[in-house]
């Protein structure tokens, strides 16, 4: 799979780099997607971009509330003050984001309004509901939050490497998440989910490891629904 060796590591080691390395495949189903590297080598249907805009809107709507979940928790259960700036800086630019998708719809002529989210999507906006309950322990909000910013990360800045031959008309969206800054934002929400992971206890982590997991799913998911595949 083109790109195998350079699958993400865990910021710090931790159990973050162990799950990496125990979900390889998985992982790489979930930052190589051929969707990802149809934009990377200037192949994409502008059909599936499109459905992948207007899908993903929707996602992000349903994705404030959970990260806002995640930063109540932080505020709950984190001995460490610097875990509330940055979850509080991820929300902040979700406003920015919002916008941004607005444009690109507008530019793409895509319909926001009366969008309704595939089944994918619904499923993968169900497991982040799933996810808010107060009884979900923030080790495993902030793994699966972390996640997947990563996952994004990963995937687009692909589509940035000097052999990319993506289309210029879609290289804002490329910049957009695979950017240096946003690398080291996940970066950063990597450290935080390894440190709690590190204080909690073997069941939590065991629940974060199949969060984890489960993003991955649900990010395959979503970009088979994007490519148009079932």
């Amino acid at each position: 799979m083109e790109g195998g060796d350079k699958v993400g590591k865990g910021e710090d080691g931790g159990p973050i780099a162990t799950w990496l390395n125990k979900h390889r495949q998985l992982y790489l189903e979930a930052t190589r997607h051929p969707f990802i590297l149809s934009i990377k080598h200037g192949s994409v249907d502008i059909s599936s971009f499109k459905r992948w805009l207007g899908q993903d809107y929707i996602f992000v709507r349903e994705f404030i509330p959970f990260v806002a979940s995640v930063l109540l928790k932080a505020w709950k259960e984190t001995d460490d003050a610097s875990d509330i700036d940055i979850i509080l800086g991820g929300i902040a630019s979700l406003n920015d984001e919002i916008s941004w998708f607005k444009k690109e719809a507008s530019k793409w002529n895509v319909p926001l309004s009366g969008n309704a989210p595939q089944k994918p999507n619904q499923d993968y906006c169900r497991f982040l509901e799933s996810l808010m309950g107060s009884n979900i322990e923030y080790s495993v909000a902030i793994t699966a939050f972390w996640a997947i910013e990563a996952v994004y990360q990963e995937s687009f800045s692909l589509c940035l490497e000097d052999d990319s031959r993506t289309p210029e008309e879609l290289m804002g969206t490329c910049q957009r998440w695979g950017n240096e800054d946003f690398r080291q934002y996940c970066c950063s929400l990597c450290r935080i989910a390894n440190r709690s992971l590190a204080k909690a206890t073997a069941d939590v982590v065991r629940k974060a490891e199949e969060a984890f997991v489960h993003v991955l799913e649900k990010e395959v998911g979503f970009w088979n629904m994007s490519y148009g595949d079932s």
